[in-house]
C-alpha cells in the first residue's frame, strides 16, 4: 500500500470511528458539512439597488373639468335653508322675535302684523313655541305658532309661508299626543303650594288644580279643611305636539285624604254607547247631581213656581215654571244630560226647546232669542251644554228664561223634587265601569307609599 495512501485511511478511521455505524454517521455529516461550504462558496452576490440604472418615464394625464361640480356646490350653498327654533320671552316683540329666529325680512314682518290670521303670533304667551325656515339672506320661506286661548286649550297652528314675494297665513289643525300621567303630593301648607314644582321637577296645571278643588268641595272646604300630612293622587291627561306640552284635559281619577278620611271619583264615559259622561264613586254611583239648580249661570229668580197674576192676561192663575231676569243673548245651559225632544216654536212660548231626561223627566226651556248650534229633535246634549240664548219671544214683556221641570210631561217644582242623582248605569255598563275602574285603582296602588296593589285591590 502506497503510503499516502496508508495515512489518509488512518487519518480517516481516526476521524470517522472504528464501528460501522459511527463511520457512516460521520461520513454523512462531513459530507453534508462539505456541500454546505461549497454552496456558500459559489452563490453570485445581488447587485446593490444603487448601481442599477434610472429612468425616469414622462406621461401626460389629462385633468377632469370640475366646473360643473364647483356652480352645483354653489348653487347648493346659494339655496341654502336654515330652521330656527325659539320660545317667546316675557317682553318679547315680533322684531325681537324675528330677529332670534334670524328672519331679517321687512316684508315678512309688515305682513304679521297686518294679516288678520298671521296676527294672532304677536298674542303668544311666554315658553311657547316658535319655528321659522330663512334662505342664507334671511329671508323668511316659512313661519309655525301654536296659538292657545285664555283657557289653554288648543286652538289652532297659525303657518305663514312665502310664495314667490307673497305671503299667505292660514289656519292648521293641531295634531296633538294624548299623554296619562299620575301625580301624588302630600300638604305642608297650602293645596297650591303642594302642586307647584315638586322634587321630581314635576309640577301640576293650574287647570288640573281647579279640577281637584271643584271634584272635592262638597265633601272638603279647601280653604278651613286641610291639614298637614293630608295627601291627594291624582291621574289626568296631557295633550302634546311636537314633544312640547299645549294643555292639560281631564282628571280621569282623584282621591284625596282630608283628617284621615279618603274621598275617591274616577270619570268614566261608557266606550260603547258614549253614555256615562261623568265622575262616579268606585262603587258605581254618580257623583254629579241629576240637574243644575238654575240653567243660568248668572242671573235672579223674578217669578218663581205658584200662582201669581198674569204679566199679560192679567188673571190670577198657576205660573207652571220658573223665570230667571238675564239680558238678552245670556247663554243657556242644559239642566241635565237627554235628547232634543223639541226644538221650534211653540205658542206663547215662543222659541223653547223641550229636553227628555232619564225615566220620565223632562224640561223645557222658553223665550229664547235664538237656539245653540246643532240643537234640533234627537240631538244629544249634556248637563251644561249651550242649548239657546235668553230672548223675548212668544207671550213675554221682557227678556227672561221661562223654565218648567217636567215629570211624566206634568209641570213641578223643582225646588220639592229629590232627585239628587244621574240615571244609574246598567248592568252592561257597570261591568265596563268596574274594568275601567280596576285600571284607576292599580294606578292609586302605585302612588301610595308604603301600599301594595294586591291590598287595596282586595278593599
Amino acid at each position: 500500500m502506497n503510503p499516502i495512501n496508508k495515512f489518509t485511511s488512518s487519518r480517516l478511521y481516526n476521524l470517522l470511528g472504528s464501528t460501522r455505524k459511527a463511520r457512516i454517521i460521520s461520513a454523512s455529516a462531513l459530507f453534508l458539512a462539505v456541500c454546505a461550504f461549497g454552496a456558500a462558496g459559489v452563490a453570485p452576490l445581488a447587485p446593490d439597488a444603487s448601481d442599477l440604472p434610472v429612468t425616469t418615464i414622462a406621461q401626460a394625464i389629462q385633468l377632469p373639468d370640475l366646473s360643473t361640480q364647483i356652480n352645483a356646490l354653489q348653487q347648493q350653498e346659494a339655496s341654502q335653508k336654515y330652521v330656527h327654533e325659539e320660545k317667546i320671552r316675557a317682553g318679547d316683540t315680533l322684531a325681537t322675535l324675528l330677529n332670534r329666529l334670524g328672519v331679517e325680512d321687512d316684508a315678512a314682518e309688515e305682513f304679521i302684523k297686518k294679516d288678520k290670521t298671521a296676527r294672532a303670533i304677536m298674542q303668544l304667551r311666554s315658553g311657547k313655541r316658535v319655528q321659522a325656515q330663512t334662505d342664507e339672506n334671511g329671508n323668511l320661506l316659512w313661519l309655525k305658532a301654536t296659538v292657545v286661548d285664555g283657557k289653554d286649550n288648543p286652538v289652532k297652528n297659525i303657518l305663514v309661508t312665502r310664495t314667490g314675494d307673497a305671503f299667505t297665513a292660514e289656519e292648521v289643525a293641531a295634531k296633538l299626543e294624548r299623554r296619562v300621567e299620575m301625580r301624588a303630593r302630600e300638604i305642608t301648607t297650602t293645596l297650591y303650594a303642594a302642586t307647584d314644582s315638586s322634587s321630581d321637577g314635576s309640577s301640576l296645571p293650574d287647570s288640573i288644580v281647579a279640577q281637584i278643588i271643584e271634584m272635592f268641595s262638597t265633601n272638603i272646604d279647601f280653604r278651613s279643611d286641610l291639614k298637614r300630612g293630608d295627601r291627594f293622587n291624582v291621574v289626568y291627561e296631557t295633550f302634546w305636539q311636537d314633544g312640547e306640552f299645549v294643555r292639560a284635559g281631564r282628571i280621569l281619577a282623584g282621591e284625596f285624604t282630608n283628617k284621615g278620611t279618603t274621598y275617591q271619583s274616577v270619570w268614566f264615559e261608557d266606550p260603547q254607547t258614549k253614555s256615562g259622561g261623568g265622575y262616579y264613586s268606585f262603587d258605581g254611583k254618580s257623583l254629579k247631581k241629576a240637574f243644575l239648580k238654575s240653567p243660568l249661570e248668572f242671573s235672579r229668580i223674578s217669578s218663581g213656581f205658584g200662582m201669581r197674576t198674569h204679566p199679560i192676561a192679567g188673571k190670577w192663575k198657576q205660573h207652571k215654571g220658573t223665570d230667571f231676569a238675564a239680558p238678552t243673548g245670556t247663554p243657556i245651559r242644559a239642566a241635565g244630560d237627554g235628547v232634543i225632544d223639541f226644538a221650534g216654536v211653540q205658542g206663547g212660548y215662543g222659541n223653547v226647546i223641550v229636553i227628555k231626561h232619564w225615566a220620565n223627566y223632562s224640561t223645557a226651556y222658553a223665550h229664547m232669542s235664538r237656539f245653540g248650534t246643532g240643537m234640533r229633535k234627537g240631538a244629544k246634549v249634556s248637563q251644561g251644554d249651550i242649548i239657546g240664548y235668553v230672548g223675548s219671544t212668544g207671550w213675554s214683556t221682557g227678556a227672561h228664561l221661562h223654565y218648567e221641570f217636567r215629570v211624566a210631561g206634568e209641570a213641578k217644582d223643582p225646588n220639592k223634587m229629590n232627585i239628587t242623582a244621574q240615571a244609574p248605569l246598567t248592568a252592561a255598563e257597570m261591568a265596563r265601569f268596574k274594568t275601567h275602574a280596576g285600571e284607576m285603582i292599580h294606578r292609586f296602588a302605585l302612588l301610595r307609599p308604603n301600599s301594595s296593589i294586591s291590598n287595596l285591590a282586595a278593599k
